[in-house]
C-alpha cells in the first residue's frame, strides 16, 4: 500500500500537485508577514482534511448483524420502568437495553428490516460484555415472536458515554455497573471512578 504520507502525499489528500505548485509560488512572491499567515492557513487546511478523513461513530452509521433478544415489564421483576426512571416505551421510539459502554443511553437506532426505532434507556445483567441489545415489547407475545434474531441497525443518534457514568455511578454496589463503569472509564482514559465516597478519610 503506498505511503498517502509521506514527501508531499499529505497535501494530496486534498488538493491536486498543480494546486500545490501555485500556492507555493505565490507564497514565495508574499512579503514575509503574509508569507507566515498563508503558511499557517494552509497547514490548517492539511490539519482538517487529515481530520476529517477519520471514520466516526455518528448518525447514518449502519451496523450489520447485531444479536438481538426481547424482553417485557412482566419478566425479571424489573417492573415498568427503565434504567433513568421513565416508563419502558412500546410505542413509536421504543426502549431497549444493552451493556452501556457498547451502546451508550440514548443511542436512538433504527432496525432495517422492520424500520422500527430504539432507544437505549435501559440495560441488564445479561448483556454485559456483549453487544446484543435486548428490544422492549409489551407483552409476553411479542417477546416470544422476536426471540433471537441478527439484524443489521442503523444509527440515528450515538448516545452519551459521559451521561452514562453519571446514571451509573450511584450504582456502583452492583457488579454489573461496577463492570460498566470500568469499560467506560478505560475508553475515557481514566483509572479511577469519578465518585470519591468510598475513599477513607484521613
Amino acid at each position: 500500500m503506498p505511503d498517502d504520507f509521506g514527501q508531499g502525499g499529505f497535501c494530496n489528500l486534498c488538493l491536486p500537485v498543480a494546486a500545490w505548485a501555485a500556492i507555493e509560488a505565490a507564497i514565495l512572491q508574499m512579503p514575509r508577514c503574509l508569507n507566515l499567515t498563508l503558511t499557517g492557513a494552509v497547514a490548517c487546511l492539511i490539519a482538517g482534511c487529515a481530520t476529517q478523513s477519520k471514520p466516526t461513530l455518528t448518525s447514518g452509521r449502519r451496523i450489520p448483524n447485531v444479536r438481538t433478544t426481547a424482553y417485557t415489564h412482566r419478566e425479571g421483576g424489573s417492573g415498568c420502568n427503565n434504567a433513568i426512571g421513565c416508563r419502558l416505551s412500546g410505542h413509536h421510539v421504543m426502549s431497549a437495553a444493552s451493556d452501556w459502554s457498547h451502546f451508550p443511553v440514548g443511542t436512538r437506532f433504527r432496525i432495517a428490516d422492520t424500520n422500527e426505532e430504539y432507544v437505549i434507556d435501559d440495560y441488564g445483567t445479561a448483556l454485559i460484555g456483549t453487544d446484543t441489545i435486548d428490544l422492549y415489547k409489551p407483552s409476553r407475545l411479542e417477546m416470544k415472536r422476536w426471540g433471537v434474531r441478527h439484524v443489521d441497525i442503523d444509527i440515528v443518534e450515538w448516545g452519551s458515554e459521559e451521561q452514562s457514568l453519571k446514571v451509573l455511578a450511584p450504582r456502583c454496589k452492583h457488579r454489573c455497573v461496577r463492570q460498566m463503569v470500568a469499560a467506560l472509564e478505560k475508553k475515557r482514559g481514566k483509572t479511577v471512578a469519578q465518585s470519591s465516597s468510598n475513599r477513607p478519610s484521613l
